[in-house]
């Protein structure tokens, strides 16, 4: 085979050849460009390529009407494509006829295997008919259904869309916000009661427990659907709301809300409060046997002024006492009151609490938060979740439990359920609604004094 001769290719010279000009035919950025380039001796026109976004680029074929580098690397790829197929194909013919030649059998003929084709497509039955029907599979009622969202799986709870329904809100407990909404709808019989015609603040966590939490006392400019707004009773700002109905409650955790906590009033008489309520918040390092013997004091001291009271785990560290009012003292009263309570069982047992504010006079003692009962302020409501890690429940409790609790965060998501079922067999508030009791300017001036 003779060798294969190559091409002698010229020097190309260096000389700076004149640029050729272009004359744009359309300016709209965007739009696709065709341009005219300038003719110049010894060359031939060609049509440039159409580009995007004002980038001008031309070719201009030399002399001889080569066609562009580009569109002869694309035909290059082409011939070796084409080449290295027939190779494969002219290889793989011989390979096989090599093959037949040794077993003794010849290759079929083109043409025949083409009828046996046809002849095999006739007397085989299509796939059509070997498939077997595929049996109807019952679909799940739509309430139970979920469907992949941007953020996770798209619930339903009593027909209500529930957003990024398995995002983790709590990474301690696993906690999602799915099981969160399921629970508010599961507790509503024993929430609504503590919910219904009082003005309720929300603390929302769209980022779950461990990332920003916020405080919404009032409506925001999208309300929460079903939610009641009232406008009017905090003038200046925009309506209070109030959780009224199961639907209401689905909805705002919906919105990604944790805890609800509740006035001390309710709509219909908002300036006059219908409950006291001291919360007992402990110093971490004090043991539980602590606030036990603080709750019994507090209660003791509270029966001394003949005032029943209530006690309710907080969810977190501590304990929160209520006494029920009948309306009729006013805000200033209320809070007075409970300011001479704190300031009583403070010098009364001066190692064990404190009715100041602050970590530095908390050392060691249980501080008594009177400032829960102003004006606007909020307690946490009792069958309420609360937006810490573990995802503790504020829960109503009988004064003959108090003794076997372990902590203000006993009930969680985890085991709420078997105190419901307690709960619905054996209310420990049961007495709550039927307590009629008042609080006066006199009964405060006594405790000042330091009577009982």
């Amino acid at each position: 085979m003779a060798p294969r001769k190559r091409r002698r290719i010229g020097r190309v010279s260096r000389k700076r050849v004149q640029r050729p000009a272009f004359r744009p035919m359309h300016a709209a950025k965007g739009e696709l460009y065709r341009f005219e380039m300038g003719s110049r001796p010894a060359s031939k026109l060609t049509e440039t390529k159409a580009v995007f976004l004002g980038t001008m680029k031309a070719r201009a074929a030399p002399a001889g009407g080569r066609p562009p580098r580009a569109v002869n690397r694309t035909c290059r790829d082409s011939r070796r494509a084409m080449r290295r197929k027939r190779s494969m194909g002219a290889r793989g013919t011989g390979m096989q006829d090599a093959l037949k030649a040794q077993t003794g059998t010849a290759r079929t003929p083109t043409g025949a295997r083409a009828e046996a084709v046809d002849t095999a497509a006739q007397t085989a039955p299509s796939a059509s008919a070997q498939r077997a029907p595929r049996a109807a599979t019952p679909r799940a009622p739509k309430s139970q259904r979920a469907s992949s969202g941007r953020h996770g799986t798209i619930g339903e709870v009593d027909g209500i869309r529930i957003t990024s329904a398995r995002r983790v809100i709590d990474v301690a407990s696993g906690t999602r916000k799915l099981d969160l909404v399921r629970y508010y709808a599961r507790a509503a019989p024993w929430l609504l009661p503590q919910l219904r015609d009082r003005p309720v603040s929300l603390v929302r966590a769209p980022h779950g427990v461990d990332g920003e939490v916020f405080f919404q006392r009032h409506s925001a400019r999208s309300p929460i659907p079903e939610v009641t707004q009232h406008e009017g009773l905090d003038p200046g700002h925009l309506p209070l709301i109030t959780i009224d109905t199961r639907e209401a409650l689905v909805h705002v955790v919906q919105m990604d809300t944790i805890e609800l906590h509740t006035w001390n009033a309710v709509v219909a008489d908002i300036e006059v409060p219908d409950r006291v309520v001291f919360d007992l918040d402990p110093d971490p390092v004090l043991g539980w046997d602590r606030m036990i013997e603080a709750a019994q004091l507090t209660r003791t001291m509270l029966g001394e002024l003949g005032l029943e009271s209530f006690c309710k785990t907080s969810g977190g560290k501590g304990l929160h006492i209520v006494v029920p009012l009948v309306p009729g003292a006013s805000w200033d009263d209320a809070k007075a009151f409970a300011r001479a309570v704190a300031q009583r069982l403070a010098s009364g047992w001066p190692t064990q609490f404190t009715a100041t504010m602050g970590p530095e006079h908390r050392k060691k003692k249980i501080f008594v938060d009177y400032l829960r009962n102003v004006r606007g302020a909020s307690t946490a409501v009792a069958y309420g979740v609360r937006a810490r890690p573990g995802m503790g429940i504020s829960v109503p409790i009988a004064w003959d439990e108090l003794a076997d609790t372990t902590g203000g965060a006993q009930w969680t998501l985890a085991n709420i359920d078997a105190r419901l079922a307690h709960v619905k067999r054996s209310d420990p508030w049961a007495r709550y609604a039927r307590v009629r009791q008042s609080i006066s300017s006199e009964l405060t001036l006594r405790l000042e004094e330091g009577g009982a």
